[in-house]
């Protein structure tokens, strides 16, 4: 009786493992981008669709936040995609106004040594081995302005004046490398320096911040301050060798306007120095001296690219060229899901494939770290409109696309660990080793199937920033850094790297 009652609740717990294997393996809709189901085309099956690509310029304007890294440099040669010119405006202000270098006590030993514009380096993209040559030029532009209705986009170009320093040669292979500061014990590293001419040096130095007297008051407060001092224009001259783009961030303490002057101090000349930096906020601080104001800088990140006579400007029928944004973009369409019968949509996943081309050019013009994908919003056709892609984008989280529930968009962004769409690795076809991108799109898919909904094109880009204006003004801002990567891939039509879409389902009993 004993061994009866061991043997069949043995058998109830094997029969517990088989049906919860059964449901698990029913129910894969939650499967991480590296898993996919067995396919043994008796109770699993697999269809394969091309997808269909037509290339596009990203005609949108581009936003590049102060907090973003700005991309600097020029690229004169990739084969593939042509030149690449990125410039950076900023404006870099005392802490508050009205502003001196020092009391009238210690004025009387006061002096000029220097100015020193800083800029924080983090990284490269590009041809490393080439230096960049930049040229520091005056701002005359009074509309170049912070304003709570204005954000400078990537075409934005303030006038400038005339230059402020000798053109300035940049190794980026040095950039590690521990510096000096002049006068004083300091050292830094990662931090591009470029002495500004003597003329710049004294008008700025000579400034005073009293409401009578000589000098030009620029330091009284903010509006005058702009109008003597209107920020500096960053622009890379070099041509030639010059081939990648240097990635700067304004918002790090080590992006600064150094002035450096003598003072006295106890009864001694001292050296010290005083920083202008990029200022994010408005501030208002009440003092003794009275309320001091600090207004919010303004910045922007020129960035322009020139394709003509490259391949990425004229694509066969059988490649795509995705540049950076602001660059290209793809719209996709998948002939083959439309009227696609129900049944159960195990996974369901996007694959890209890199087209190799020069392996020189290939690894020193590397590919975008993600790519994101969203649809064309058929409601909106004048201008067209997109929308987010219905529930991969982020399981975890309620999000709908048409916005009838708020919110549009997941408010934790994408899950990347199931949506995937970030760059991999794998041996291509033909050997070696491609980049390639997936995207889970499983349960869009399913949703598409059970009710038989419409079928979207789709939209792929190495986003860097976007919106649905539909819905809100407000921008999205993805993991890419602007202008930073490109990539050629395969069309639906390329025998060798195609563009597909692999379903993994059960028929439906």
């Amino acid at each position: 009786m004993h061994r009866r009652i061991l043997s069949l609740a043995f058998i109830g717990f094997l029969a517990i493992i088989i049906i919860n294997w059964s449901c698990t393996k029913l129910d894969t809709t939650n499967l991480g981008s590296d898993l996919l189901p067995a396919v043994d085309n008796v109770n699993t099956f697999a269809d394969t669709f091309a997808v269909f690509a037509d290339q596009h310029d990203f005609d949108r304007i581009t936003y590049v936040l102060n907090t973003d890294n700005q991309a600097l440099g020029n690229v004169n040669f990739d084969p593939l995609f042509g030149k690449t010119t990125a410039n950076v405006f900023l404006q870099l202000k005392p802490a508050a106004f009205p502003f001196s270098f020092g009391s009238p006590d210690s004025l009387a030993g006061l002096g000029l040594d220097s100015v020193v514009l800083c800029l924080n380096y983090r990284f490269f993209w590009g041809d490393s081995t080439a230096t960049q040559k930049l040229q520091v030029y005056e701002v005359t532009d009074a509309s170049f302005k912070d304003s709570v209705n204005m954000l400078w986009d990537n075409n934005t170009q303030p006038f400038v004046g005339s230059t402020l320093a000798s053109p300035k040669d940049i190794d980026v292979r040095r950039m590690g490398d521990y510096m000096k500061y002049r006068y004083i014990n300091d050292s830094v590293k990662n931090q591009i320096r470029i002495k500004l001419d003597a003329s710049y040096a004294a008008r700025l130095f000579n400034s005073d911040s009293t409401q009578t007297g000589t000098g030009n008051h620029a330091f009284f407060n903010d509006s005058i301050y702009r109008k003597n001092f209107n920020g500096f224009g960053i622009k890379a001259v070099g041509s030639g060798a010059s081939n990648g783009l240097m990635y700067v961030n304004l918002t790090d303490t080590f992006t600064k306007l150094e002035v450096h002057y003598r003072i006295r101090n106890a009864g001694r000349i001292d050296t010290t120095y005083t920083s202008f930096k990029l200022r994010l906020n408005t501030t208002n601080t009440t003092t003794s001296a009275g309320t001091m104001i600090t207004n919010k800088s303004s910045t922007a990140n020129y960035i322009n690219h020139d394709r003509s006579g490259t391949p990425s400007a004229s694509p066969l029928a059988n490649e795509i060229y995705l540049q950076a944004q602001p660059g290209t973009y793809a719209n996709l369409s998948i002939p083959g899901l439309t009227g696609y019968s129900n049944r159960i949509i195990h996974r369901a996943e996007l694959i890209v494939e890199q087209i190799p081309d020069n392996p020189f050019y290939d690894t020193t013009f590397s590919a975008p770290n993600f790519l994101y994908l969203d649809l064309k919003d058929s409601a909106t056709t004048v201008p067209v409109k997109y929308k987010p892609l219905y529930k991969d984008l982020n399981q975890n989280t309620f999000y709908d696309p048409d916005f009838l529930l708020s919110p549009f968009y997941p408010s934790g962004g994408p899950d990347f660990s199931y949506f995937g769409g970030f760059i991999r690795k794998k041996t291509g076809p033909l050997g070696g080793s491609i980049n390639y991108y997936n995207f889970n799109i499983t349960r869009y898919v399913q949703q598409m199937v059970t009710k038989q909904s419409r079928n979207y094109e789709m939209r792929m880009w190495p986003a860097h920033s976007f919106n649905y204006p539909q819905f809100d003004a407000g921008y999205k801002y993805y993991n890419n850094n602007v202008a930073y990567g490109r990539i050629k891939v395969g069309n639906g039509n390329n025998t060798t790297y195609p563009m597909r879409v692999r379903i993994i389902y059960s028929n439906i009993k």
